[in-house]
């Protein structure tokens, strides 16, 4: 997708024009930017071949090369982990210090530095949240690892050896169209990344929402519409494994504490005001046609540019792990190395709890469990651009920070002095799993791994060429009686809190399962004879798909796996159409609605970036839904509450074609299903007719992918408009702005067969030729030969580019 330099430049001189109009930050100084010799021209980079460098670097103890292929993908030779994690640094600021840099600015509440007054409330939600304090007791537990120690501590220098060959003329452009300069990474930058993956990962609850519905509805009524388990479920761990007793138990409070917190729920109310998937599998030697296990994993998160990747290869004495790093953490996150593979996907558990909070003296105590007792107070000091420093009390109780309270309101329930319980803001080591797994030689070496590990919960897929293949649904979850942090609890009453966690050994696990594959799409990880209670918000249809069609399959070769991963098959929708065809009169359907049905009901529920189908079938479901839930949950009063999940309203509607809450209560006369089938059609046409004028009806037009800028505000910097397919149930998970962020595909035969792809390219210099390169081959579904090179093969053809660093 990259064009001539001169082009990119005319290029970047509109996306500037675009900031300054929708002031993007502070203006900068336009005669430094627009300078020949300082300015954004000087971040236009030639394409073609790369000179060999040699750079002398004081940090490193002894020599190391970096050969980048053809992709600019950096594979580093190293003499020892140290000087490999200090090399990762410096390649990965090369090509990603403001991408870096920015994502920590924004976990740790300091974007105020950058954008002024805009983004004061980001700021202090995200130090409320307690980013900044659980990335310190991270630090510590990282420090107190000699191995991750070594890792952070080399990464940040390595960083730092960049940074300081920066002069204004080499900033990466978007300092200059902000007008600010880097500063010094340090391991706690890390450590904040970690915890923003955390944020986006565990950061699920509806405590809030469901606190407001718990008011509202019958607990039969609340169970109908937020149910913990579905018919249809098909879980990571498959039906009818036996499990035993559970060794650890979380003792409920007794009833008349419940019911008196009932009766606070139900009387208290004062109006209160008006809401990231991925797929892994592996398979067996026994279904290949190789031989060998095949492991795939595609995680689905949000897209931009920069990627959220970085693609590299490490290789030590000890080490040659490849795979996709986050930039601003040392090592690999997802990959494989010359004997294991890994992927990771969402394990959807909801680990954040609040809980309502009686204060004293402002926010001085707290009364819990008969006494008041201090609360610790942390001031937090956002720094604003242009303006005052704001100093933002936070307090800290046993539970945690006070998320909202008179300075802060929360304005989903109106309720003071919200604690919030988040299993994100304990001391962990998360970076020690992957570096372990980055080392790891067997399935023993890949649990011990896992058993350090706490959040965000993922599933954790692996194969080895031993053989063996397994999942874990790992992390650290907490021990609840039934129903335990659905809702706001009283935080007055230790009998409301974490009673400690499943232990790990009784954490949902298979290995070398008799059908012979493993797998997970954000399901449910088991049925309900599990013994312990996992609460969340589960996705099925995909998992379903995968399933079914790794049981089918035989001879699997990679590019079955490759054909999977971009799989565009709707079960959701091959599951809804008998319904809706079931409640639509066609007969009564007018000329101008008449094409439009025909296109639905006889669409094949492939979600094809040509399809019309497609695209009117997710129209439609939106506009029932809105008809269905629209009167019970948009109440007048404005209070917020959550819509039931798509797949519970889908099995409800399977189930009942005429329970309650069809009629609608704002109405005099009473509805049926098909009343609500017909106006959502309708109402459907209305829409999409618009649409087709515009000609713009297939999916890939109406909907279609947009990969932003991280700044949201530079068009140029963007890949905008791409005609996509897939969707929300779907393999192909791909959606307006979120999506597969890297699909890996390995097979694990005596010499290793890998391919890989992500939306975008290993710069983060918009002038680049390497910015964007991979995204049209990503949107077209093709892969790339992932190149694990050895020393020996120093002269391959493939490789462009060399960087060789020694020390002082």
């Amino acid at each position: 997708m990259r064009i001539i330099p001169a082009v990119i430049t005319a290029a970047i001189t509109l996306s500037l024009a675009y900031a300054f109009s929708h002031k993007l930050g502070q203006v900068p100084p336009l005669g430094n930017l627009l300078s020949p010799q300082t300015g954004f021209w000087q971040n236009a980079e030639p394409i073609g071949e790369f000179p060999r460098e040699q750079l002398v670097l004081p940090g490193l103890s002894g020599k190391a090369e970096v050969w980048y292929d053809d992709r600019m993908v950096p594979h580093v030779f190293a003499d020892n982990d140290a000087d490999a994690f200090y090399v990762q640094g410096y390649v990965t600021a090369r090509d990603r210090l403001w991408q870096m840099e920015l994502q920590t600015y924004a976990a740790a509440g300091r974007l105020s530095e950058i954008l002024g007054t805009r983004t004061i409330e980001y700021d202090r939600r995200q130090r409320r949240l307690g980013m900044v304090y659980a990335a310190e007791q991270t630090v510590k537990e990282m420090m107190a690892d000699p191995d991750t120690k070594t890792a952070v501590t080399s990464y940040a220098a390595g960083i730092n050896a960049y940074i300081a060959t920066l002069t204004p003329a080499t900033y990466p452009v978007e300092y200059k169209i902000l007008d600010y300069k880097p500063e010094q990474w340090d391991v706690i930058k890390s450590a904040l990344l970690l915890k923003y993956m955390a944020h986006d990962l565990a950061g699920f609850c509806n405590d809030l929402e469901f606190t407001n519905a718990r008011r509202l509805f019958s607990m039969k009524d609340f169970d109908l519409l937020y149910p913990d388990y579905h018919d249809a479920t098909d879980p990571i761990i498959p039906k009818g494994t036996a499990y035993a007793a559970a060794s650890a138990k979380a003792v409920a409070p007794p009833d008349s504490i419940v019911a008196a917190d009932a009766a606070f729920m139900k009387y208290q109310m004062d109006k209160p005001d008006p809401a990231n998937g991925s797929n892994n599998w592996a398979v067996a030697g026994s279904k290949t046609r190789s031989g060998a296990p095949i492991l795939c994993s595609d995680p689905h998160l949000g897209l931009s540019l920069p990627s959220l990747w970085y693609e590299i290869q490490l290789q030590t004495p000890g080490m040659n792990v490849y795979g996709a790093s986050l930039p601003g953490s040392p090592g690999v996150i997802i990959g494989f190395n010359d004997h294991i593979a890994w992927g990771v996907t969402n394990g959807e558990e909801d680990v954040k709890d609040y809980y309502r909070m009686q204060f004293r003296n402002g926010k001085q105590e707290y009364l819990y469990n008969g006494n008041y007792r201090p609360a610790t107070l942390r001031v937090e000091d956002i720094k604003v651009r242009g303006g005052a420093t704001i100093h933002d009390t936070v307090a800290y109780t046993v539970f945690g920070p006070v998320m909202f309270d008179n300075t802060f309101p929360e304005k989903t329930t109106r309720q003071t002095f919200l604690a919030m319980r988040w299993k994100a803001l304990d001391s962990s080591n998360e970076l020690a799993t992957f570096n372990r797994l980055n080392k790891a030689r067997n399935y023993d070496d890949y649990l011990q791994a896992l058993s350090i590990y706490t959040c965000p919960a993922q599933n954790f897929v692996f194969a080895d060429k031993a053989g063996d293949i397994a999942i874990w649904h790992n992390g650290q979850y907490p021990l609840r009686w039934k129903d335990q942090g659905k809702w706001i609890m009283p935080g007055t009453d230790s009998s409301f809190s974490w009673q400690g966690f499943i232990p790990h050994e009784e954490l949902p696990h298979i290995k070398n399962p008799a059908r012979g594959f493993v797998s997970s799409a954000n399901q449910r990880a088991t049925d309900s004879t599990y013994p312990y209670r996992l609460y969340g918000h589960y996705d099925l249809y995909r998992g379903v798909r995968i399933n079914e069609r790794l049981a089918a399959m035989n001879a699997i070769t990679t590019q079955d796996m490759m054909q999977l991963q971009n799989d565009e098959k709707n079960l959701f929708a091959a599951a809804a159409l008998p319904m809706i065809r079931q409640h639509i009169d066609s007969s009564s359907l007018t000329a101008q609605q008449q094409p439009y049905w025909q296109l639905l009901s006889s669409w094949d529920c492939m979600a094809t970036p040509d399809s019309k189908g497609a695209t009117i079938f997710n129209t439609f479901w939106t506009h029932l839904e809105d008809t269905l839930w629209g009167d019970e949950l948009h109440p007048k009063d404005t209070t917020t509450l959550a819509y039931p999940q798509a797949i519970t309203t889908l099995q409800i509607l399977l189930r009942d074609t005429s329970f309650h809450f069809i009629d609608n209560i704002n109405t005099p006369q009473k509805e049926t299903l098909s009343q609500l089938v017909h106006g959502a059609f309708v109402a459907t046409v209305n829409e999409v007719s618009e649409l087709n004028k515009a000609g713009k009806l297939e999916l890939g037009k109406a909907r279609g992918t947009n990969i932003n800028h991280l700044s949201r505000g530079i068009p140029a910097f963007s890949a905008l408009h791409l005609n996509t397919g897939g969707g929300q149930h779907i393999v192909n998970a791909t959606k307006n702005d979120h999506g597969p962020s890297w699909r890996m595909v390995v097979q694990l035969s005596d010499k290793t067969e890998a391919y890989g792809i992500y939306p975008g390219g290993q710069s983060g210099n918009p002038g680049s030729p390497f910015y964007d390169n991979a995204v049209n081959d990503w949107v077209a579904g093709k892969y790339y030969l992932l190149h694990i090179f050895s020393k020996e093969e120093k002269d391959d053809a493939v490789i462009r580019y060399k960087l060789v660093f020694t020390g002082k």
